[in-house]
């Protein structure tokens, strides 16, 4: 099959052996795959990954056991948990310590014409949402995580930074419970994209002090740094980055205002969809700035790591 490989170098392979699949299973033909930074990170070392890359994608149940899944357009959960931990039984799967993670940790990924996942994971896609659409259900259902993990009651001030997809898909989702919203970044053509519902949009952070909720999503290891700096005493940074990088930082603010830091990663497919559903005015195809097909994969990959790039989307 056509694939996306990772392994020292990024390559688009004709010859790709077709995957297997196992007991509970399903066996999905791949119709359209979003990039992210997550993938552009992955080829810069992070988490050692090797093999086929993507993790969001839109396909058609090609084979599995249960019949009733054959022929049904579906989007799926990424982490594969093991079943049978103690986070699997309390319902964490996500932090199962021994999942696999749908092409960014030991399972290949469905920038191919094929993928595998467990029948679990899947997620069916209703007639009224498109391809277009869909393929952005793994990172909104992302940004919905923050409303698993914090109580907000409406009346917060967020600072979500990074003008990015991901900071983006956050602002949106926190103006849905709160009208205090403000997007942070320095790119015009990308914070015009985003200026929907009550979210405010500024390049530069100056009267931004004293913020109760900041997001982190710059993909930078700067931002880290420039969130304890808004963040008023007792309030809450959210990370969202997922960074190849290091780099040092002072983090003697969080102790000094004592500040509670919170790591943010993936969230659960039904919010995501459900939220989808609830804003059909919600625009994502705004954010798609590029699409290639898969095999001008290295292209695309260029293409997405420039600033102006928001989305990039693969087509099979």
């Amino acid at each position: 099959m056509r694939a996306v490989v990772w392994d020292g170098q990024l390559r688009f392979v004709v010859d790709y052996p077709d995957p297997e699949i196992q007991p509970g299973w399903a066996r999905i033909r791949v119709k359209t795959v979003g990039i992210c930074r997550t993938d552009l990170e992955l080829i810069n070392g992070y988490l050692g990954f090797s093999g086929v890359l993507g993790h969001e994608f839109v396909g058609i149940v090609e084979s599995c056991e249960e019949s009733r899944w054959i022929g049904k357009r579906v989007a799926g959960e990424i982490n594969v948990a093991c079943g049978h931990c103690s986070w699997c039984q309390k319902g964490q799967g996500r932090h199962c310590p021994n999942r696999t993670t749908l092409g960014i940790d030991r399972l290949n990924g469905c920038m191919a014409d094929y993928c595998i996942l467990p029948i679990s994971n899947l997620i069916e896609i209703p007639e009224g949402i498109s391809d277009d659409r869909a393929v952005f259900i793994e990172p909104l259902s992302a940004a919905c995580e923050i409303l698993e993990q914090l109580t907000l009651s409406g009346s917060e001030r967020i600072v979500v930074l990074g003008d990015g997809r991901l900071g983006i898909l956050c602002a949106w989702v926190l103006s849905t419970v709160v009208s205090d919203v403000t997007l942070i970044g320095h790119h015009p053509e990308k914070l015009m994209l985003s200026a929907w519902n009550s979210v405010k949009i500024a390049q530069d952070s100056n009267h931004c002090t004293g913020t109760d909720v900041v997001v982190e999503a710059t993909g930078s290891a700067a931002g880290l740094a420039e969130a304890m700096t808004l963040c008023r005493p007792r309030g809450i940074i959210v990370l969202k980055s997922t960074v190849a990088v290091s780099a040092p930082v002072n983090l003697s603010p969080i102790v000094i205002h004592e500040l509670t830091v919170l790591g943010s990663r993936c969230g659960q497919f039904r919010h995501g969809l459900s939220l989808m559903e609830q804003h059909p005015d919600m625009p994502f195809e705004s954010l798609i700035t590029n699409r290639f097909p898969i095999e001008a994969a290295p292209a695309a990959f260029h293409r997405t790591a420039q600033n102006s790039a928001i989305k990039t989307l693969l087509d099979l």
